[in-house]
């Protein structure tokens, strides 16, 4: 558990303020409606479902309220990048925007089911009561309408209503149906085996968004719940004149009967939760679409083997810090997706690249036009660059790197930056030692990448710092001619499968012998541990983290940080 806190324990209180928050705003409403006597009328036809359907409320306005904003990508790269009050345990926290996202959007199911159900309730007592016929409270409330335009209670007037008329007629009645159903399509869509194999599906049904919030700003502003008003309750307060109004009818003289109660509408509130993420959310999309149509010059287009494709391109004013990461757009192929990659190239460089795997649709479509030999280059629209968890690599003394597959390119960012580093003989380099761990299916995969390691290696040996760059090279799939073809070169001096000095392992990390002896090399540092992988991987890594990290302040601690796109 103290092992776990070491990496976790801002990210815990964050989640236990929110918890915390929710927990507060449904008790605290609930209690209110519950108890509160303006809603004393409202509560003898609804009872205790009002408080349920009300508190629920208040829990969507504020998740509603904070949904948008880990989405919001320029704003947490200025606060990762340029915020000074952002310290590594902060900027760790902004890596599980997608997480607490997901989180929110998971609450906002279970309160939505909470509220249309506690409405439905509603609903039907509002149309029993309205019905009913034997002078109780609530059946002499539901008929007080026809006595003035302030003395209504209850929104169904005629004992025709059915409970779906309402539902699909009224404001609050079709508006909530629309949200209730683009949340469900948004939850569902956002599955991860419908993001991996339909991504299509994913990205158009999340802009069911603007449907949902353009829903909820007007989904109370009809005001069918409603509660005796101020003035009124001074006059015939509940508690002395409630009992009066089943006698009226009896010839009562009380001075409660020479005046019926008043009720008002509940004020619609919602959009004053969603107003200011709303602006900001706006904002952002306006600042990416001017960003997104400035101009790209595609420079060099390179086709490595295993299908992947590397773009170098440049676009004016166009910064970037390593492992950052970009969405592209082809409008030959698509006008609205738009799809993350991780940039390749180093700061350094007078260019930024991206290397593009074959994996779905889109990225098929998008080799197959680049390796047309027409003459004219298909068109790019880029949209960033964002921050990531690797943008921290430099700030720690000791760095593990671990990419799966094409998940090294943010990595490749990172070694082209040092490679530039040991170049200009920079000094401010905090960094004293990486270990870099690759896993790949195929050999093919190793192809584009090995000229990259092969002169970090050479420079580093120049520079007489051979030791600053231990990597290791697995590879996870294998026939019998490749080990033959190993085994029968294995006394060589360079690798077999890549060329390099360090000899390709067969098979997978034994990552607790990996992190031990990290821990062993390193027992007063604090370690970064990078991953750009499947969520497998992850939880793997995170495990030797929270084992191999020292409660003591003094011994090595390890550090995860994971890609989130």
């Amino acid at each position: 558990m103290g092992n776990w806190l070491v990496n976790h324990w801002f990210s815990a209180a964050v989640l236990a303020a929110w918890l915390g928050i929710n927990i507060f705003l449904f008790t605290y409403y609930f209690l209110f409606f519950d108890r509160d006597e303006r809603y004393f009328y409202t509560r003898a036809i609804l009872g205790s479902t009002l408080a349920w359907a009300r508190a629920s409320a208040k829990c969507l306005n504020f998740n509603s309220m904070l949904i948008l904003l880990p989405v919001c990508r320029n704003l947490l790269s200025f606060l990762r990048g340029t915020c000074s009050c952002c310290r590594r345990t902060l900027r760790k926290q902004l890596d599980h925007n997608l997480t607490f996202h997901k989180l929110v959007a998971y609450t906002l199911a279970l309160l939505t089911a909470v509220h249309t159900i506690a409405h439905l309730f509603n609903l039907e007592r509002y149309n029993h009561s309205q019905q009913a016929t034997d002078g109780s409270l609530p059946a002499v409330l539901s008929k007080m309408h026809l006595q003035g335009s302030n003395k209504w209670l209850n929104p169904i007037h005629s004992n025709r209503t059915t409970v779906e008329y309402v539902a699909f007629t009224t404001i609050p009645g079709l508006t909530g149906v629309i949200i209730t159903l683009a949340l469900i399509l948004m939850v569902t869509s956002s599955t991860e085996f419908i993001r991996r194999n339909y991504f299509e599906v994913f990205w158009y049904t999340h802009h069911l968004f603007l449907i949902y919030f353009a829903g909820l700003v007007i989904h109370g502003i009809a005001g069918l719940v409603r509660g005796q008003t101020e003035e009124s309750m001074e006059e015939v307060h509940p508690h002395r004149c409630a009992k009066y109004l089943t006698k009226k009818d009896e010839g009562c003289s009380h001075d409660c009967c020479k005046q019926d109660p008043e009720f008002g509408s509940i004020p619609a509130e919602s959009w004053k939760w969603v107003l200011a993420p709303l602006l900001l959310y706006i904002f952002e999309r306006i600042l990416r679409v001017w960003r997104a149509r400035q101009k790209v010059v595609v420079t060099k287009v390179v086709m490595h083997p295993a299908r992947v494709l590397e773009l170098q391109m440049q676009k004016k004013g166009f910064r970037m810090e390593v492992g950052q990461y970009i969405f592209v757009n082809c409008p030959a192929i698509s006008l609205l997706e738009w799809h993350p990659f991780t940039l390749t190239s180093a700061p350094e460089e007078d260019f930024f690249s991206i290397h593009i795997r074959a994996a779905g649709d889109w990225t098929e479509r998008l080799i197959d036009t680049f390796q047309q030999q027409n003459a004219e280059m298909p068109r790019i629209e880029v949209d960033g660059p964002f921050g990531t968890a690797s943008e921290d690599v430099f700030q720690y003394e000791v760095a593990m790197l671990v990419g799966a597959g094409i998940g090294v390119t943010p990595f490749a960012s990172i070694l082209k930056s040092i490679w530039y580093k040991f170049q200009q003989a920079d000094q401010t380099l905090k960094t004293k030692k990486i270990y870099f761990y690759w896993l790949c299916r195929d050999t093919g995969a190793f192809a584009w990448f090995n000229d990259l390691l092969a002169s970090l290696e050479q420079k580093m040996a120049e520079s007489g710092k051979a030791d600053f760059l231990t990597y290791r090279l697995f590879l996870t799939g294998w026939n019998t001619s490749i080990a033959n073809n190993v085994a029968l070169r294995f006394d060589t001096t360079t690798d077999t499968v890549t060329g390099l000095r360090h000899k390709t392992i067969f098979g997978r990390p034994m990552w607790n012998s990996e992190f031990a002896a990290v821990a062993a090399a390193h027992p007063r540092s604090v370690v970064g541990v990078f991953l750009c992988g499947p969520g497998p991987l992850a939880k793997s890594l995170q495990k030797s983290c929270h084992q191999h990290s020292s409660l003591d302040p003094r011994k090595v601690k390890f550090y995860f940080n994971k890609e989130n796109f």
